[in-house]
């Protein structure tokens, strides 16, 4: 079979980039569980919003951390191995989370090891497919492959809530499982790690174009990965991506993926309508998304960014009001708001491919990308204490817009490189990169 599509006349590419839609499709929509389960898990065993916010909070600190190290092993056993035991690990966890009694439990299994798990499927993948495979088309595949993120919100939140609702939180549990389950053959039989493996050139590739290839592929992966990071942290272009990807979790699935649910429902909202709010809001990510990917081989992804995060900003601010407004006012920040959900990563992306190189940019941008969930674990954790002291979510909207203010003018002073400024990351003297 997998002679058969590579003679085909569609480049192989394509297939592998099919492949690691549906799984991070699948990964997406098992981080959104959560947000579901916060009011049945309140309801069934008696615990505050702040107990049920924490094992959300590890969950998407350990989604992120996990990155860079899943990287660096990727670099070793490749994607194909460790997608499938990934997914393994995600299904047997998410089984055994039906079975839990107490806080612990959920601290371990949800927030532990599918945490794990799914960071073991993060942002790097995206990063790490697009420029294995592609030459031409790589920011529209960023941008497809992380609108997959909102595809599983918009395939996977209003179905688990009506699970929730009509047969309670272990069926949305189940269901979730037993797709991890059906991806794993997916995963083993058509996911390959370079080009070169089937015997092709990336796509659009020619004679003069680098080698995808990672340099180095031996060694501790764990002190690779921290290598990687102590070398990184000399470039002030580094703190400035990892800065601002912070504050983008910390604005996004942290607060609004995690909370918009229970916020809703306090606003009268019912739970299934609540969810398919947040599908709408999947939906027009998917096309703020693969929009900002197109952009992003055209214009300056520093100016895209300035005016994501800075927009991104003032929807939050204008949350706590709209409601006022009723039905229109809420549309309203819906459609806006998810234009902008994760417009950023394909500009983040291709900055990172700029000044880093593209042999490092599955590690390097995984860091960035644990900056990211750092910051959802904050606001995740945050969002629900500030709820259980002052009773409502207003303060939390209001920071979280002022921290995207802060981020579009943080974007602005990353520097340009040009290609012969790239060094090598692995090189023991990566200057930091100057703003030009």
């Amino acid at each position: 079979m997998i002679t058969a599509l590579v003679r085909s006349r569609l480049h192989y590419a394509w297939i592998v980039v099919a492949v690691t839609f549906l799984i991070m499709l699948l990964t997406a929509g098992i981080r959104s569980v959560p947000g579901v389960l916060i009011l049945p898990l309140e309801e069934e065993f008696g615990w505050t919003r702040a107990t049920v916010s924490l094992a959300v909070s590890i969950n998407l600190f350990l989604y992120g951390l996990c990155g860079p190290f899943a990287a660096s092993v990727m670099e070793r056993i490749g994607m194909r191995r460790m997608m499938a035991a990934a997914l393994v690990f995600i299904t047997g966890a998410v089984l055994l989370t039906t079975q839990m009694t107490v806080p612990w439990q959920l601290y371990l299994l949800w927030g532990g090891v599918v945490g794990l798990g799914t960071g073991a499927m993060a942002g790097w993948i995206a990063a790490t497919v697009s420029n294995r495979w592609f030459v031409a088309r790589r920011g529209v595949v960023v941008g497809l492959l992380t609108a997959s993120n909102a595809t599983g919100q918009l395939a996977f939140v209003p179905l688990l809530a009506w699970l929730v609702v009509a047969y309670g939180w272990r069926a949305a549990a189940l269901l979730v499982a037993g797709v991890a389950l059906v991806l794993i053959p997916l995963a083993i039989m058509f996911i390959r790690n370079f080009p070169q493996d089937v015997g092709l050139k990336p796509y659009g590739a020619t004679e003069k174009d680098e080698d995808p290839r990672p340099r180095l592929h031996l060694g501790n992966p764990f002190s690779g990965a921290l290598k990687t990071l102590t070398q990184a942290l000399r470039s002030r272009d580094f703190l400035l991506l990892a800065g601002s990807f912070f504050i983008c979790g910390l604005t996004t699935s942290g607060l609004v993926g995690t909370h918009l649910i229970p916020f809703a429902r306090e606003c009268g909202i019912p739970e299934v309508t609540a969810a398919s709010l947040l599908a709408v809001i999947g939906v027009f990510d998917i096309l703020g998304t693969m929009g900002s990917g197109w952009l992003s081989d055209r214009f300056d992804s520093r100016w895209l960014l300035f005016w994501y995060y800075g927009l991104r900003g003032l929807s939050l601010m204008f949350l706590p009001v709209a409601y006022d407004f009723g039905f229109y006012g809420l549309m309203l920040f819906v459609v806006f708001y998810g234009l902008d959900w994760v417009a950023t990563v394909p500009p983040t992306v291709r900055l990172t491919a700029d000044i880093f190189g593209k042999a490092n940019v599955g590690t390097v941008y995984a860091w960035i990308f644990a900056a990211h969930q750092l910051g959802s674990a904050a606001a995740a954790y945050g969002a629900g204490l500030l709820r259980t002291w002052l009773g409502d979510y207003q303060a939390s909207f209001v920071i979280a817009g002022l921290f995207g203010l802060m981020a579009a003018l943080m974007v602005l002073r990353i520097g340009r490189v040009s290609p012969r400024d790239i060094l090598p990351i692995r090189q023991p003297d990566l200057p930091a990169t100057p703003a030009r």
